[in-house]
């Protein structure tokens, strides 16, 4: 079939130039030690310390990556608690970003939970305090028609990946200002370790608007505007001049929203889904997710999509973004618009969401409020509704308590529990909860990670329904072929690769998710079928046959490993 795209071009390759990450003089000395995409530290082999004129600003040994590796997990492992390791990998990170990632690349499954959920919260809540050395770019709205100015003051000019944050909601915490900057340096760290991104390419940004919380503005280590926030014209002013000079600067970039508030957040996504590649990990990525575990769920039921019932406890970005996906998705099974949400209910702060409140509603609840008697409680929902699925999405915790789990497991033989609020602090439940309260028949995922739990002599590993599945290989396909945008049909063959890759071994454990050690081929997969999705909508900036996709993919993966510099 014929593909039409916007031009025909050739895949850019999986690195800038080391001139493009060093400036127009190749940095030498100090300066090339201050730099954290070409410092090897103790690793600079002799000839290139005496032509780079290092030669006695380091010790005299010099030391392989692999030794270097294994001293830094070693001073990891020293670290009693979690946030010191996450002090740890960030100084490292700032130091020498080759190591870092190689860190990351070989010990995922103990370092994703220290860079993003559920450390990062923490790290957000003590940003202050804990801060060395900027990362990324804070710009404030006092910078109000200064921005292409100010973007244009960070280093590398071919920026391709954006995560932005206002810092309003960031995880389950609320509003922490510019503290929720971990967020974005997070999850761009999660783009090249998961998905082999170039960390050269990628540009973290905390837009500073203000705070409402009242706490930070008395305390003496926050670092932002002492103010509340800016709302209304002031604000989405200030936001359209930022996406205007984003797109000039960075013209191949790709933005990512994160943990705005609910409001802003599906403002935002309408407004400039297709004005500029972007989208709302919150609304979009957690959705994709979440659907994965749906169908990944369905082969333990033995039932079909449409056969799902969902209740969400929660009716913010999250839920109703993966509401919409569901909808989407069973579209395809032959439900039509109205049979797929009706399909879905919800619970807020308010009860059930009915008809009989639609004054009341924001407007993303709308869609999903149906004719019922309203009902005031979780528990009372689940014993009218009868769902097939239970999705906690609340940001509040210990909701799912053991007497509505047990209620779940009577009318399901396999219960879907999925607590997937962060941090884990702020779960609807925990796994050995759900588990135990069902008699060891639930089907359970976490949006943080939750301990390996025994129970009646069966060890259960529980799924983590983490949007690090998602986000990163959506993100790195869509920048191989050069998208116009990220279409929900992107996200949704998203959901349906990562659900194919969870295999039988993991189904045995009780897990639906695949094992983040597999995460690199994972994203390599879902950027493959989303890339692949671009051009076949004719989204797609690079003409790409189906066979040569996933040899483009893997040729841009960044692989952390030491280059010649001579």
């Amino acid at each position: 079939m014929a593909f039409q795209c916007r031009a025909v071009k050739t895949p850019a390759t999986h690195a800038p130039s080391l001139q493009a990450i060093g400036g127009a003089a190749f940095p030498r000395g100090s300066a090339l030690l201050a730099n954290s995409l070409l410092n090897k530290g103790t690793a600079f082999p002799e000839e290139e310390r005496d032509a780079l004129g290092l030669r006695g600003l380091l010790p005299p040994r010099v030391f392989t990556l692999e030794e270097q590796l294994a001293r830094a997990y070693a001073n990891f492992q020293h670290q009693a608690e979690p946030l010191g390791k996450y002090v740890f990998l960030t100084l490292l990170q700032n130091r020498n970003e080759t190591l870092f990632y190689k860190l990351l690349e070989t010990h995922p499954e103990e370092m994703i939970p220290i860079i993003y959920t559920p450390t990062v919260g923490q790290a957000c809540l003590d940003y202050g305090a804990i801060f060395r050395r900027p990362r990324g770019m804070f710009i404030s709205i006092r910078e109000r028609g200064r921005i292409a100015e100010i973007l244009r003051h960070w280093p590398q000019t071919d920026v391709r990946m954006i995560v932005v944050t206002d810092g309003e909601r960031i995880l389950g915490l609320g509003d922490l200002g510019v503290l929720g900057m971990g967020i974005p340096v997070g999850k761009l760290a999660l783009y090249t370790s998961c998905a082999g991104l170039h960390p050269a390419y990628c540009l973290p940004i905390t837009l500073d608007v203000g705070t409402n919380n009242g706490s930070l503005h008395d305390s003496p280590t926050y670092l932002g505007l002492n103010q509340p926030r800016v709302r209304g014209e002031e604000y989405h002013a200030f936001i359209e001049e930022f996406v205007t000079a984003v797109k000039r600067v960075f013209p191949k970039v790709l933005l990512q929203w994160e943990d705005f508030g609910n409001t802003t957040a599906f403002r935002l996504l309408r407004d400039y889904q297709k004005r500029i590649c972007s989208f709302n990990d919150d609304i979009q990525g957690t959705a994709a997710v979440a659907l994965a575990g749906l169908i990944a769920s369905l082969r333990e039921t033995g039932q079909s999509l449409a056969e799902q019932k969902l209740l969400f406890l929660g009716a913010g970005e999250a839920g109703t973004g993966i509401a919409d996906l569901f909808c989407a998705a069973a579209g395809d099974a032959g439900l039509s618009e109205s049979e797929a949400r009706a399909r879905c209910w919800f619970v807020d702060s308010q009860g059930l969401v009915v008809r009989g409140r639609l004054t009341e509603l924001a407007h993303h609840k709308i869609p999903y409020a149906h004719e019922h008697p309203p009902l005031a409680t979780l528990a009372e929902a689940v014993e009218i509704l009868r769902p097939t699925a239970l999705i906690g999405v609340s940001g509040t915790p210990a909701k799912f308590t053991p007497e509505i789990i047990a209620r779940m497991a009577e009318f399901n033989e396999r219960p879907v529990i999925f607590a997937l609020s962060n941090p884990t602090s702020q779960a609807e439940c925990t796994a050995e909860a759900a588990y135990k309260s069902s008699g060891g028949r639930a089907i359970f995922a976490s949006g943080s990670p939750f301990p390996t739990v025994e129970f009646e002599g069966r060890t259960f590993v529980p799924g983590q329904g983490n949007n690090v599945y998602i986000f990163p290989g959506v993100g790195l396909g869509s920048l191989v072929v050069e998208s116009a945008e990220v279409s929900e049909r992107m996200f949704l063959v998203a959901a349906r690769t990562l659900a194919d890759l969870v295999t039988d071994e993991d189904l045995a454990l009780g897990r639906i998710y695949p094992s983040l050690t597999r995460i690199r081929e994972v994203s390599v997969k879902i950027a493959t079928a989303v890339a692949r999705e671009a051009v076949h909508s004719g989204l797609a900036g690079i003409a790409l046959t189906d066979d040569e996709i996933e040899p483009a993919v893997r040729r841009s993966t960044y692989q952390p490993a030491y280059r010649s510099y001579i």
